[in-house]
Parts: structure tokens; C-alpha cells; sequence
């Protein structure tokens, strides 16, 4: 059943189609979605006074969701915990990402974090990673509100 879901779910962001669980229920509980399939426990929380725009909303969730897959893939054998939190301040979307992992994470040319910083760019966003070799990763991703209706 949950490999039917996965497929089903990578058909539907290959299509670029939202979720239901974000349609249907809004930001936390897909968010909580991708983050219960994520290697390492993760932390979510989402403190918004309202949806934003469709079309913020969805590029939240893939931000999120292609952060958590780079915690899986790259900090998932040491780290012991992750984070999401998701905030409004001013008319921007704010989005942070931490993970306790090994870090040296950044956003060298041709890496999957300079690729997503690249997206954000598009949409008046802004993509931000501090990973000290030392470790730990904590990536921050601002977008613009522009709220429903």
C-alpha cells in the first residue's frame, strides 16, 4: 500500500499537480506527510494566520519535501533529528529546514541546493544554507505571502 502511494505520489509531482493532502488540508498536514517518510524523526511546525496563494503553498511543500529528501540522502546515516518550521513575517513565507547531521551542505555550482535557490530566485525567493563542516545543516527559504483571494 505505501509503495502504491509513493508511485502514486511521484506521478502526481512529475506533473507538477499538488497533492491532495496539501489541496484538501492545507501546508502542516502534507508537510507532516513528507516528513513521516523521511529517514531520520523530523519536527514540523507550521505557525501561518491563513493559506497562502496556491501556487505559494505548492512551492513550499516541494521545498520542503526536496530538503527532507537531501536530509535522508546525505545526513540520514548520522543524523539523529531533523526540523521543519514554517512561519509568516511581514509578506513573506519563511521556511527553515535543520537537521543535526555531519553538514557541509552549500550552494556550489551544479549541487541540488544551487539548483533550488535558482527556483526560489524565479519566484522573488531566496534560498539561504549555513552547514558548517563541523556540522549540522540549517537551510532557509524565504518566499513572497501573496495570500488567497
Amino acid at each position: 500500500g505505501e509503495v502504491k502511494i509513493a508511485l502514486q505520489e511521484l506521478r502526481d509531482l512529475a506533473r507538477g499537480i499538488h497533492p491532495a493532502v496539501l489541496t484538501d488540508r492545507g501546508l502542516d498536514a502534507a508537510l507532516s506527510s513528507v516528513a513521516a517518510r523521511c529517514t531520520v524523526p523530523v519536527r514540523v511546525a507550521v505557525d501561518l494566520p491563513a493559506r497562502p496563494a496556491e501556487a505559494i503553498e505548492g512551492i513550499a511543500y516541494f521545498v520542503v519535501s526536496e530538503l527532507l529528501q537531501n536530509v535522508s540522502k546525505h545526513a540520514g546515516g548520522q543524523a539523529r533529528g531533523a526540523s521543519v518550521d514554517v512561519w509568516k513575517s511581514g509578506e513573506r513565507l519563511l521556511i527553515q529546514v535543520c537537521d543535526d547531521g555531519p553538514g557541509g551542505a552549500g550552494l556550489s555550482e551544479g549541487s541540488g541546493l544551487a539548483g533550488l535557490a535558482e527556483r526560489l530566485d524565479a519566484v522573488d525567493g531566496v534560498l539561504v544554507v549555513d552547514s558548517p563542516a563541523d556540522g549540522g545543516t540549517t537551510v532557509t527559504a524565504e518566499l513572497p505571502w501573496r495570500g488567497r483571494g
